[in-house]
């Protein structure tokens, strides 16, 4: 008989030095015997060996783990459900930079895995290896020895590699190489950067490329230039000075601009609560629960619709919570019509709406908004403000009122556990708790801040899959509709069930204590692109149940734009590192995709009218976009291919050029920053130059010039069609010269990360 070969237990290639108590509170440990955090929190420091029980410093302090109990191992973990999990397969990761020695150093060091930080812990099964208390000894570094077989297999599990460690591309990597593809994302001090009172995170990564270096040097030429008297007697620095001067004049229309704000003369809040004519109102109406609302499920259809009749037969008796409903759906209807377009005053009368609806919110302490319509209006208020580009850099902080809000009357709670209620308010509910994650989530994204919520913070179910019109206030029992059918309730459905991964990517991308490596990234790419393609497959079958383009754009553009800062920091590198390649095409996929929409005129004017969260995503793929365009123009020049196969060169300058049009077209519309269409004149500039052969100094200075005087007429026509500033007596007084107007409600479509630290604008 056979003897049966004894299974060698498996062992985890990533290294571990954290303690146990740290690796199971997910919080970095200094790895001192004992460590800093079980001093203070007088826990017995732990480390966990091979094949031997686990160690106890004998320097610890005297002290049990809260998690350790007689007869129980201390390194035994609690399993957690599959939704806390980032991945229930991943025993294997990248090894942290802390354990990566810098250039002129190596470790020689037996170590076990430890969980990534920033990932749920995962419960360790029966099979799971011992790990060995972890020793380091820092020798100098041999250049030609090859790079740990560990970290060859680890390389292979996160890439894809199939090949053996012998023919890796990874053995002739550079040390700084090796660090890069074992580094971890996290947030420290030299990523940190105060803008107009904002804090960048990741998103300054995205523009401190060395590809926009002229475009940088461009722009701190023209600032110097205001020091120098008299300029530079040369062309060039007359196109600097140039430049400089027109972007004050363009500065001090904006200026004048907001001055005119009801928020800028709170000393007369009258707001014009006026309706439109009755068709156009109904009209805008019909387009809101077409478009909006299918997404953001806020209102329920039949019950606003009879309050919107009576505010028409009744004027003088609806609350001012109808009122505000009705002009919050008309103007957010208006915004995808051609009534805006050609009627400015409207456009001025629903920004009226919306700093009305805002200073109701933001009033004293009233009772009267502590309820579901409070609800309704403050969701109604944050779509609106970005919609028509009011404050809507700013919807982060409005979000957590309304997520505070939200909780305080128990939308957080499922109706289930709250006393018996008709079956119309317990959906009305469940779908306004879906709508207020949604709007969290997007706006955490937004300003790369934490997004506040977590799974453990709520237990309300998703919405049912019904229609509208199949429940009212009478309605005792419902029938959802199975998940194939498509309702009016499906979009949201979708984005609730999208919400755990993108969830966990804003954990890892935002928070504090947190670390993004390459496994994590390739990991929620991947889930976030499986459950995506499910639901655009879904959207595409369902065409003629009312599947519109202008739905499918919107699922497309909410969901697809977590992926560009996911890949962010990775695809930087995959220029001089291959395995970081496909980060790099999925970036730049995601850019193409979410400035190439279906065609669709509804869209197309949202795109075109849109701040916040509609212009967020527009302006990082237009970063990537253009960084490829000069990146593979450079890559061609230096392989002696330019001009050979221009195809791909010719389809990124289409997109570059697109996103030009668009930008100035936003200036039409209403925009006060310039700085977006005199970004992409002089990334095409540049890109001219390369192609001919010439410096790129020169070229870039004149197309921010003309791009400038651009924008400065088209400024100027629309003041000469506003109407005069309010009166200065308020508490935020116009100045058309000082820094007041740097701090407006209206951060438009801002390109300052790209300057960030490099010099004073102001």
């Amino acid at each position: 008989m056979p003897i049966p070969m004894q299974r060698q237990p498996r062992r985890r290639r990533r290294p571990a030095l954290s303690c146990l108590e740290c690796r199971r509170r997910k919080i970095k440990c200094n790895r001192n015997e004992p460590c800093a955090h079980c001093v203070s929190s007088k826990l017995q420091c732990t480390y966990k060996v091979y094949s031997d029980d686990p160690t106890t410093s004998p320097q610890s302090r005297q002290g049990y783990s809260r998690d350790t109990a007689p007869g129980k191992p201390a390194h035994a973990h609690s399993p957690v459900t599959q939704n806390q999990q980032l991945n229930p397969d991943r025993d294997n990761g990248l090894i942290t930079e802390h354990d990566i020695p810098r250039s002129g150093l190596q470790i020689t060091e037996d170590i076990s895995p430890s969980p990534l930080p920033g990932e749920p812990v995962s419960g360790i099964g029966h099979n799971a290896s011992p790990p060995l208390v972890g020793r380091i000894d820092l020798q100098p570094s041999n250049p030609t020895q090859d790079v740990e077989p560990g970290l060859i297999d680890i390389l292979k599990l996160g890439v894809g590699l199939e090949k053996s460690s012998a023919s890796s591309p990874i053995n002739s990597l550079a040390e700084s190489s090796r660090e890069i593809l074992a580094r971890q994302l996290g947030l420290r001090g030299s990523q940190i950067v105060l803008n107009k009172t904002r804090m960048l995170g990741w998103s300054l990564r995205i523009g401190t490329a060395q590809e926009f270096a002229p475009i940088v040097n461009c722009y701190m030429g023209a600032a110097n230039s205001r020091n120098e008297d008299p300029p530079q007697d040369t062309e060039l620095g007359k196109l600097y000075a140039r430049i400089w001067d027109l972007l004050q004049k363009c500065k001090a229309m904006a200026r004048y601009t907001k001055a005119g704000r009801p928020s800028r003369w709170l000393s007369r809040p009258e707001f014009d609560l006026e309706p439109p004519p009755r068709e156009v109102a109904d009209r805008s109406v019909a387009i809101y629960f077409k478009s909006f609302e299918s997404t953001y499920r806020i209102l329920h259809e039949p019950t606003f619709m009879s309050e919107y009749q009576r505010y028409w037969d009744q004027p003088e008796s609806v609350t001012i919570q109808t009122r505000l409903k009705v002009l919050l759906v008309i103007g957010l209807g208006s915004s995808l019509s051609e009534y805006t377009e050609s009627n400015s005053g409207f456009r001025q009368t629903v920004n009226h709406y919306i700093y009305a609806a805002q200073t109701w919110l933001a009033g004293p302490l009233e009772k009267d908004r502590l309820n579901v319509t409070g609800v309704q209006i403050y969701c109604l208020t944050i779509l609106a403000r970005q919609v028509f580009s009011i404050g809507g850099d700013l919807v982060w902080i409005s979000s957590g009122s309304l997520m505070h809000l939200s909780m305080q009357i128990g939308l957080h709670r499922d109706p289930k556990h709250l006393p018996t209620m008709p079956v119309l308010q317990a959906e009305i509910r469940r779908r306004l708790w879906a709508t207020v994650l949604e709007i969290t989530v997007q706006s955490s994204l937004d300003t790369a801040m934490p997004p506040r919520i977590s799974f453990d913070d709520f237990d309300t179910e998703a919405p049912s899959n019904l229609n509208d019109d199949e429940m009212d206030e009478s309605t005792t029992t419902i029938q959802p509709h199975p998940k194939s059918t498509y309702t009016t309730t499906s979009i949201q459905l979708a984005l609730f069930g999208l919400l755990p991964t993108r969830l966990r990517i804003l954990h890892l991308l935002n928070g504090l204590h947190t670390e993004l490596s390459y496994l994590d990234a390739l990991a929620l790419s991947s889930e976030i692109t499986d459950q995506y393609r499910t639901c655009n497959a879904f959207m595409r079958e369902n065409e003629q149940s009312g599947a519109t383009p202008f739905h499918r754009n919107l699922l497309d553009y909410l969901v697809r734009r977590f992926l560009i800062p996911l890949h962010c920091p990775f695809a930087g590198e995959a220029r001089t590192n291959p395995l970081f390649y496909y980060s790099l095409k999925v970036g730049l996929d995601s850019a193409l995709s979410i400035i190439s929409p279906e065609p669709d005129e509804g869209f197309s004017r949202l795109m075109a009218l849109g701040g916040g969260m509609f212009r967020e995503g527009i302006r990082f793929s237009l970063t990537v976009i253009t960084r490829e365009l000069i990146a593979q123009l450079e890559a061609q020049r230096t392989d002696g291919t330019l001009h050979r196969n221009p195809q791909y060169i010719h389809l990124l300058k289409k997109a570059v050029q697109d996103m030009n049009e668009l930008s100035i077209e936003r200036i039409r519309r209403g925009e006060t920053n310039v700085k977006g269409p005199m970004f992409l004149s002089m990334i095409l500039a540049q890109a001219e130059a390369m192609e001919e052969g010439v410096s790129c100094d020169l070229k870039v200075a004149q197309s921010a010039k003309d791009s400038l005087e651009l924008c400065y007429d088209i400024l100027q026509a629309r003041t000469g069609t506003m109407p005069s500033p309010g009166p200065t007596a308020g508490l935020t007084p116009i100045s058309l010269s000082g820094a007041q107007g740097d701090y407006g409600l209206n951060l438009d479509f801002d390109l300052d990360f790209f300057f960030s630290g490099a010099t004073d604008f102001s």
